[in-house]
Protein backbone atom coordinates (compact mmCIF):
# COMPACT_ATOMS: atom_id res chain seq x y z
CA UNK A 1 0.00 0.00 0.00
CA UNK A 2 1.51 3.16 -0.75
CA UNK A 3 1.74 6.32 1.08
CA UNK A 4 2.46 10.00 0.98
CA UNK A 5 4.71 9.47 3.93
CA UNK A 6 8.26 10.72 3.15
CA UNK A 7 9.82 7.51 3.25
CA UNK A 8 13.58 7.21 1.38
CA UNK A 9 13.45 4.75 -1.50
CA UNK A 10 9.29 4.88 -1.62
CA UNK A 11 7.63 6.17 -4.97
CA UNK A 12 7.20 9.58 -4.25
CA UNK A 13 6.28 10.91 -7.85
CA UNK A 14 5.23 9.67 -11.13
CA UNK A 15 5.21 11.18 -14.43
CA UNK A 16 4.55 10.75 -18.35
CA UNK A 17 6.80 11.57 -20.92
CA UNK A 18 4.84 12.10 -24.35
CA UNK A 19 5.65 13.31 -27.91
CA UNK A 20 2.08 14.64 -27.46
CA UNK A 21 0.98 17.03 -24.59
CA UNK A 22 -2.30 18.14 -26.08
CA UNK A 23 -3.01 14.46 -27.12
CA UNK A 24 -2.25 12.81 -23.53
CA UNK A 25 -4.22 15.59 -21.69
CA UNK A 26 -6.85 14.94 -23.38
CA UNK A 27 -6.72 10.49 -23.26
CA UNK A 28 -6.33 10.91 -19.53
CA UNK A 29 -8.70 13.32 -19.02
CA UNK A 30 -11.62 10.74 -20.93
CA UNK A 31 -9.77 8.23 -18.93
CA UNK A 32 -9.01 9.39 -15.21
CA UNK A 33 -11.10 12.64 -15.00
CA UNK A 34 -7.53 14.25 -14.74
CA UNK A 35 -6.94 18.28 -15.30
CA UNK A 36 -3.85 19.41 -15.88
CA UNK A 37 -2.13 22.58 -14.07
CA UNK A 38 1.23 23.81 -14.41
CA UNK A 39 2.98 23.30 -11.51
CA UNK A 40 4.93 26.63 -10.29
CA UNK A 41 5.75 30.18 -12.67
CA UNK A 42 8.59 29.31 -14.50
CA UNK A 43 7.56 25.68 -14.71
CA UNK A 44 7.94 25.60 -18.84
CA UNK A 45 6.31 22.33 -20.50
CA UNK A 46 5.98 20.21 -17.65
CA UNK A 47 2.78 20.07 -15.74
CA UNK A 48 1.11 18.21 -13.61
CA UNK A 49 -1.90 16.43 -13.10
CA UNK A 50 -4.72 16.69 -10.59
CA UNK A 51 -7.78 14.44 -9.84
CA UNK A 52 -10.38 15.95 -7.42
CA UNK A 53 -7.94 19.18 -6.84
CA UNK A 54 -4.70 16.58 -5.56
CA UNK A 55 -1.54 16.07 -7.51
CA UNK A 56 -1.74 12.37 -9.16
CA UNK A 57 1.27 12.81 -11.73
CA UNK A 58 3.19 14.74 -14.15
CA UNK A 59 4.25 15.31 -17.75
CA UNK A 60 6.62 16.30 -19.41
CA UNK A 61 7.45 16.56 -23.54
CA UNK A 62 9.87 14.51 -25.68
CA UNK A 63 10.68 14.89 -28.80
CA UNK A 64 8.23 12.67 -31.51
CA UNK A 65 11.19 9.87 -32.05
CA UNK A 66 11.69 9.61 -28.39
CA UNK A 67 9.36 6.68 -26.28
CA UNK A 68 6.10 7.22 -24.65
CA UNK A 69 6.63 5.77 -21.02
CA UNK A 70 5.48 6.38 -17.84
CA UNK A 71 8.48 6.81 -14.85
CA UNK A 72 8.13 5.98 -11.22
CA UNK A 73 10.15 8.61 -9.18
CA UNK A 74 11.41 7.07 -6.01
CA UNK A 75 12.36 8.99 -2.64
CA UNK A 76 16.33 10.35 -1.63
CA UNK A 77 18.17 12.41 0.36
CA UNK A 78 20.78 13.57 -2.05
CA UNK A 79 20.29 12.79 -5.78
CA UNK A 80 23.69 12.69 -7.00
CA UNK A 81 25.07 10.27 -4.37
CA UNK A 82 22.12 8.05 -5.89
CA UNK A 83 23.25 8.26 -9.14
CA UNK A 84 26.54 7.37 -8.04
CA UNK A 85 25.55 4.16 -6.52
CA UNK A 86 23.72 3.97 -9.62
CA UNK A 87 26.68 3.66 -11.81
CA UNK A 88 28.42 1.21 -8.88
CA UNK A 89 25.77 -1.20 -9.37
CA UNK A 90 25.80 -1.67 -13.58
CA UNK A 91 23.14 1.05 -14.27
CA UNK A 92 23.29 4.13 -16.30
CA UNK A 93 22.04 7.65 -15.11
CA UNK A 94 20.47 9.16 -18.77
CA UNK A 95 19.87 12.58 -16.91
CA UNK A 96 22.57 13.84 -14.85
CA UNK A 97 21.13 15.09 -11.65
CA UNK A 98 19.97 18.76 -11.58
CA UNK A 99 17.11 20.96 -11.07
CA UNK A 100 14.13 20.73 -13.19
CA UNK A 101 11.79 23.52 -12.75
CA UNK A 102 8.70 22.20 -12.07
CA UNK A 103 10.01 18.76 -10.89
CA UNK A 104 12.77 18.71 -8.51
CA UNK A 105 16.65 17.89 -8.62
CA UNK A 106 16.17 14.61 -10.12
CA UNK A 107 17.81 12.02 -11.81
CA UNK A 108 16.26 9.73 -14.67
CA UNK A 109 18.26 6.36 -14.71
CA UNK A 110 17.81 2.69 -16.46
CA UNK A 111 18.40 -0.47 -14.56
CA UNK A 112 21.26 -3.04 -15.43
CA UNK A 113 18.28 -5.24 -17.24
CA UNK A 114 17.06 -1.75 -19.18
CA UNK A 115 14.24 -0.95 -16.82
CA UNK A 116 13.56 2.83 -16.46
CA UNK A 117 13.22 4.86 -13.59
CA UNK A 118 14.00 8.18 -11.46
CA UNK A 119 15.19 9.35 -8.27
CA UNK A 120 13.37 12.55 -6.72
CA UNK A 121 15.63 14.61 -3.99
CA UNK A 122 13.03 15.09 -0.44
CA UNK A 123 11.64 18.52 -0.72
CA UNK A 124 12.66 19.41 -4.03
CA UNK A 125 9.60 18.11 -6.02
CA UNK A 126 5.73 18.41 -5.77
CA UNK A 127 5.24 14.54 -4.67
CA UNK A 128 1.50 13.19 -4.54
CA UNK A 129 -1.55 14.56 -2.94
CA UNK A 130 -3.21 11.19 -3.34
CA UNK A 131 -2.49 7.62 -3.48
CA UNK A 132 -4.23 4.89 -2.65
CA UNK A 133 -7.87 6.08 -3.85
CA UNK A 134 -9.48 6.29 -7.24
CA UNK A 135 -7.35 8.53 -9.89
CA UNK A 136 -4.27 8.06 -7.82
CA UNK A 137 -1.49 5.70 -8.04
CA UNK A 138 -2.32 2.74 -5.76
CA UNK A 139 0.76 0.20 -6.18
CA UNK A 140 3.96 -0.13 -8.52
CA UNK A 141 5.54 -3.38 -10.15
CA UNK A 142 8.85 -3.93 -11.57
CA UNK A 143 9.09 -6.32 -14.22
CA UNK A 144 12.50 -8.01 -15.44
CA UNK A 145 13.93 -11.55 -16.55
CA UNK A 146 16.77 -11.32 -13.30
CA UNK A 147 14.93 -11.19 -10.01
CA UNK A 148 17.73 -11.73 -7.95
CA UNK A 149 19.62 -9.19 -9.50
CA UNK A 150 17.33 -6.87 -9.51
CA UNK A 151 16.96 -6.84 -6.03
CA UNK A 152 20.68 -6.43 -5.03
CA UNK A 153 20.36 -3.47 -7.50
CA UNK A 154 17.73 -1.95 -5.65
CA UNK A 155 18.76 -2.60 -2.71
CA UNK A 156 21.80 -1.16 -2.93
CA UNK A 157 20.49 1.93 -5.03
CA UNK A 158 17.51 2.99 -3.12
CA UNK A 159 17.83 0.36 -0.01
CA UNK A 160 14.82 -1.51 -0.93
CA UNK A 161 14.12 -4.58 0.93
CA UNK A 162 12.19 -7.41 -0.19
CA UNK A 163 9.97 -10.32 0.95
CA UNK A 164 8.12 -13.03 -0.64
CA UNK A 165 4.48 -14.03 0.70
CA UNK A 166 1.91 -16.56 -0.45
CA UNK A 167 -0.73 -15.32 -2.97
CA UNK A 168 -4.51 -15.10 -1.38
CA UNK A 169 -5.68 -18.28 -3.95
CA UNK A 170 -2.38 -20.82 -3.00
CA UNK A 171 -1.29 -20.90 -6.50
CA UNK A 172 2.19 -19.26 -6.09
CA UNK A 173 4.28 -16.59 -3.97
CA UNK A 174 4.86 -12.70 -4.84
CA UNK A 175 7.86 -10.83 -3.94
CA UNK A 176 6.48 -7.48 -2.15
CA UNK A 177 8.74 -4.66 -2.23
CA UNK A 178 9.01 -1.98 0.83
CA UNK A 179 10.95 1.18 1.75
CA UNK A 180 13.85 0.38 4.10
CA UNK A 181 13.38 -0.95 7.40
CA UNK A 182 9.66 -1.02 6.57
CA UNK A 183 6.84 -3.22 7.28
CA UNK A 184 4.29 -4.73 4.88
CA UNK A 185 1.68 -2.29 5.28
CA UNK A 186 4.06 0.45 3.90
CA UNK A 187 5.04 -1.45 0.65
CA UNK A 188 4.77 0.40 -2.35
CA UNK A 189 4.99 -2.67 -5.20
CA UNK A 190 5.93 -6.07 -6.27
CA UNK A 191 8.16 -7.63 -8.86
CA UNK A 192 6.78 -9.94 -11.84
CA UNK A 193 9.53 -12.12 -13.53
CA UNK A 194 9.57 -12.02 -17.37
CA UNK A 195 10.45 -15.41 -19.61
CA UNK A 196 13.73 -15.26 -20.67
CA UNK A 197 14.94 -14.97 -24.03
CA UNK A 198 12.92 -12.27 -26.49
CA UNK A 199 9.71 -10.75 -26.12
CA UNK A 200 7.51 -8.15 -27.06
CA UNK A 201 8.12 -6.60 -23.94
CA UNK A 202 11.16 -5.83 -21.91
CA UNK A 203 11.98 -5.03 -17.98
CA UNK A 204 10.25 -1.90 -16.84
CA UNK A 205 8.40 -0.50 -14.38
CA UNK A 206 4.03 -0.61 -14.07
CA UNK A 207 2.29 2.42 -12.47
CA UNK A 208 -1.22 0.99 -11.07
CA UNK A 209 -3.83 3.66 -10.67
CA UNK A 210 -6.91 2.78 -8.26
CA UNK A 211 -10.64 2.66 -10.84
CA UNK A 212 -13.79 2.18 -9.62
CA UNK A 213 -14.42 0.08 -12.80
CA UNK A 214 -11.52 -1.45 -14.73
CA UNK A 215 -13.76 -3.07 -17.06
CA UNK A 216 -15.41 0.31 -17.67
CA UNK A 217 -11.82 2.18 -18.28
CA UNK A 218 -10.61 -1.01 -20.35
CA UNK A 219 -13.24 0.25 -22.60
CA UNK A 220 -12.91 4.28 -22.43
CA UNK A 221 -9.04 3.17 -23.17
CA UNK A 222 -9.60 1.24 -26.39
CA UNK A 223 -12.68 4.25 -27.00
CA UNK A 224 -10.27 6.92 -26.79
CA UNK A 225 -7.11 5.14 -28.40
CA UNK A 226 -5.30 3.33 -26.70
CA UNK A 227 -4.81 -0.59 -26.27
CA UNK A 228 -5.74 -3.21 -23.83
CA UNK A 229 -2.76 -5.42 -23.20
CA UNK A 230 -4.48 -7.90 -20.40
CA UNK A 231 -8.33 -7.07 -20.48
CA UNK A 232 -9.85 -7.01 -16.98
CA UNK A 233 -9.12 -10.31 -14.81
CA UNK A 234 -9.72 -10.99 -11.40
CA UNK A 235 -7.11 -11.77 -8.66
CA UNK A 236 -8.60 -13.53 -6.19
CA UNK A 237 -8.12 -11.73 -2.99
CA UNK A 238 -6.22 -8.63 -4.81
CA UNK A 239 -8.85 -7.24 -6.67
CA UNK A 240 -9.92 -6.64 -10.66
CA UNK A 241 -6.72 -5.46 -12.56
CA UNK A 242 -5.98 -4.69 -16.76
CA UNK A 243 -2.57 -3.59 -18.19
CA UNK A 244 -3.28 -0.56 -20.95
CA UNK A 245 -1.45 0.85 -23.37
CA UNK A 246 -1.84 4.83 -24.34
CA UNK A 247 -2.47 6.01 -27.87
CA UNK A 248 1.56 6.73 -27.66
CA UNK A 249 2.59 3.73 -26.10
CA UNK A 250 3.21 4.41 -22.47
CA UNK A 251 2.38 1.51 -20.38
CA UNK A 252 0.53 1.48 -16.95
CA UNK A 253 -2.22 -0.53 -15.47
CA UNK A 254 -5.31 -0.12 -13.65
CA UNK A 255 -7.03 -1.92 -10.68
CA UNK A 256 -9.84 -1.84 -8.32
CA UNK A 257 -8.23 -3.18 -4.93
CA UNK A 258 -10.14 -5.60 -2.49
CA UNK A 259 -12.18 -7.46 -5.54
CA UNK A 260 -13.21 -10.10 -5.87
CA UNK A 261 -12.47 -11.93 -2.39
CA UNK A 262 -11.00 -8.96 -0.71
Amino acid sequence: MLTTRDLDGAPTWLDLATPDLAGAESFYAGLFDWTLTSPAPGAGAYGVFRHDGKAVAGIRPVPPAAASQWTVYFRTRDADATARAVRAGGGTVDQEPAHVSGLGRTALCTDPAGAGFAVLQTGTGPGFGAVDEPGALCWTELHTRDVPSAMAFYGAVLGVDSATVPLPDGTGSYLLLTPPGAVHDTSFGGVVPLAAGPSGTGPHWTPYIEVPDPDATAARTEHLGGTVRLPPTDLDGIGRLARLTDPYGARFAVIHSGAPGG
